[in-house]
């Protein structure tokens, strides 16, 4: 079936193509009996406006685009279901792009969104991007972009992010709380901000109840469960093994959940763990992962209302905002020795 067009409207009314596209976006340069006219054939032929090129009359796509490093990923996903429910409600609609955490990758979905014209871009950082000027080139245009989750300092914009030091401080004295005496911490890349943030609250847990740093107990790993894995099967096969971990990430902590398994040990009893993000599966392993809770639907909301705020009110966004989320620690039996009678 043909798709019509402008030319086909101005040819059987005999009627220029600049006409009928005043026409139809009511100007009042038109007559009211050329525009009824026009309006009525459009609506008999079935006309749909092309909106690649009603973004270019009206400077506005309503499109957002939303860069994540895998839609797979529980988290993301639930960030993404705060983002539409914000976006949605402003008539925007939202382009999801994955990084696959490949910085290549994330060059080419931030050129794709601007060269397609999106209105704006959400975006959580690849864990190995390390230069950001593809970022920088763009804000230097004015163009809007909110950063969240692995927000980037170096850019002056909006960010939506979780007290990551507070969280880790959480996860880290819970395990010392439970009786735990060589706690170690898979890191996430330590180029990235959240990963040295969670860092940081593991080390002053740690200093604050008397302990002293073993960067023996510090190991890092990408944040997805198959490094995780490798990792943490080398630093089992120490002879002073640790007897509680805390995880920069729930993917991280299914890696050491796993190899914790695969050495013949028990949770809690030889090893207690504790991830970061409270995944949905991690009520569903054996034993279920304790966790630090994100709220992940809240961020995408938040971040979602300051890059529209920044789309439709740009004069008005002068001073950038931070928005810093709490944590909540969700305790299960991956690490409560003292409940079972361990300790």
């Amino acid at each position: 079936m043909k798709n019509i067009t402008i030319k086909d409207i101005a040819k059987e009314l005999n009627l220029s193509k600049s006409t009928i596209s005043r026409a139809l976006r009511d100007s009042p340069e038109i007559s009211i009996e050329t525009k009824k006219r026009v309006l009525e054939l459009a609506q008999r032929l079935d006309y749909n406006p092309n909106p690649v090129a009603l973004s270019l009359l009206s400077s506005q796509s309503n499109d957002i685009g939303v860069i994540v490093p895998d839609i797979s990923n529980p988290f993301f996903a639930i960030v993404i279901a705060g983002i539409e429910d914000v976006a949605f409600a402003e008539g925007f609609h939202v382009v999801i792009y994955q990084s696959h955490d490949n910085y290549e990758r994330e060059v080419l979905n931030v050129k794709h969104i601007y060269n397609r014209r999106k209105d704006g871009m959400l975006v959580t950082l690849a864990s190995n991007t390390h230069d950001y000027s593809h970022f920088k080139n763009l804000h230097d245009k004015g163009f809007p972009m909110v950063f969240f989750d692995r927000v980037c300092d170096e850019i002056d914009t909006h960010k939506v992010s979780v007290d990551d030091f507070e969280g880790a401080y959480k996860g880290t004295e819970h395990l010392i709380k439970q009786g735990c005496k060589r706690i170690a911490h898979i890191a996430g890349p330590k180029h990235l901000l959240i990963s040295r943030r969670r860092l940081h609250g593991y080390r002053s847990a740690l200093l604050d109840y008397g302990f002293a740093i073993d960067e023996n107990l510090i190991v890092e790993s990408e944040y997805n469960t198959n490094s995780a894995l490798v990792v943490v099967r080398s630093l089992l096969n120490n002879s002073e093994r640790p007897d509680g971990i805390f995880a920069s990430s729930d993917n991280i902590a299914i890696g050491c959940h796993a190899a914790i398994t695969e050495a013949g040990l028990f949770m809690p009893k030889d090893i207690a763990l504790v991830g970061f993000s409270d995944l949905p599966v991690a009520a569903l392993l054996n034993p279920p992962l304790s966790s630090v809770a994100q709220p992940a639907f809240e961020m995408g909301r938040s971040a979602a209302l300051l890059l529209i705020s920044l789309i439709k009110n740009p004069k008005e966004n002068v001073s950038t905002i931070t928005n810093v989320l709490k944590t909540n620690l969700v305790v299960r039996k991956s690490s409560l020795k003292m409940e079972m009678g361990v300790i």
